[in-house]
C-alpha cells in the first residue's frame, strides 16, 4: 500500500478540506460535461425544470438518434452524488431513456442550463455538528401523467450534513394522499436504519 496523501480528486469528485470540514463537489465534472454537451454558450436557467412541467412518452417527435440522449442523461445520474437540487428533475427525465423524443430533451438542456449557472454548488460537511438525524420528505401523489403512480422524494440529514437523498416512483397505485404518506414512512423508516447501519 501506498500513502498518496491528501484526498483532493476522485473519479469526478473533488474534495476540499479546510479547518470548518470538508467540502464535495463536481465542479470539473459539469465543465467537461457542457463542453461535451456544447452549450458553454448558452444562458442559464433559474429552475432544473419547470414545476407544470408534466413529461409523458407521447409528447414531441421521437429523436432520430437517441444516444446523445441517454450519455447526457447518466452523466447527470452521476452528477446527483452531489447534488440534491437535480435529483427529482433527472429522475423525470431518466423515465424515458428507452424512447426519448424531443420534448425530454429540451427537458435535459434545462437541466444543463441550470447545472451551468451553479457550478460550484456541492455538499458541505462540517467538522463540528451535532449528532441528530432529521429527515424530510415530499410526495408527488399521483403525480404520473400516464400511470397515475406517486413520486417519493427523501433526503436525510445527520446533524448539518446531508447524508443520503433519493427521488422514486412509487411501486402501487395509492388510493389517496394518506395512503401514500403511510408508503413513504415505512420506506423512510427502513431506509433509516439502512442509514445508521451504513454511516
Amino acid at each position: 500500500m501506498k500513502d498518496l496523501g491528501p484526498l483532493s480528486y476522485f473519479l469526478g469528485l473533488q474534495v476540499s478540506s479546510c479547518s470548518d470540514g470538508y467540502y464535495l463537489s463536481q465542479e470539473k465534472y459539469v465543465s467537461d460535461l457542457l463542453a461535451r454537451s456544447g452549450i458553454t454558450d448558452s444562458a442559464t436557467a433559474s429552475t432544473s425544470l419547470d414545476s407544470n412541467a408534466r413529461l409523458t412518452s407521447f409528447d414531441g417527435v421521437p429523436l432520430q438518434d437517441p444516444t446523445l440522449y441517454r450519455q447526457l442523461v447518466g452523466n447527470l445520474i452521476y452528477l446527483t452524488v452531489t447534488r440534491l437540487d437535480i435529483a427529482y428533475a433527472v429522475h423525470i427525465v431518466s423515465q424515458f431513456m428507452f424512447d426519448p423524443r424531443t420534448i425530454h430533451f429540451t427537458a435535459v438542456l434545462c437541466i444543463l442550463c441550470y447545472v451551468k449557472g451553479t457550478l460550484g454548488h456541492g455538499l458541505q460537511f462540517p467538522s463540528k455538528s451535532y449528532l441528530v438525524m432529521f429527515e424530510y420528505f415530499y410526495i408527488d401523489w399521483t403525480g404520473g401523467p400516464t400511470d397515475r403512480w406517486s413520486t417519493t422524494s427523501y433526503c436525510f440529514y445527520l446533524g448539518d450534513s446531508l447524508i443520503s437523498w433519493r427521488s422514486k416512483k412509487q411501486t402501487v397505485v395509492s388510493r389517496s394522499n394518506i395512503e401514500s404518506e403511510y408508503r413513504v414512512l415505512a420506506h423512510a423508516t427502513s431506509t433509516t436504519s439502512e442509514v445508521l447501519w451504513l454511516r
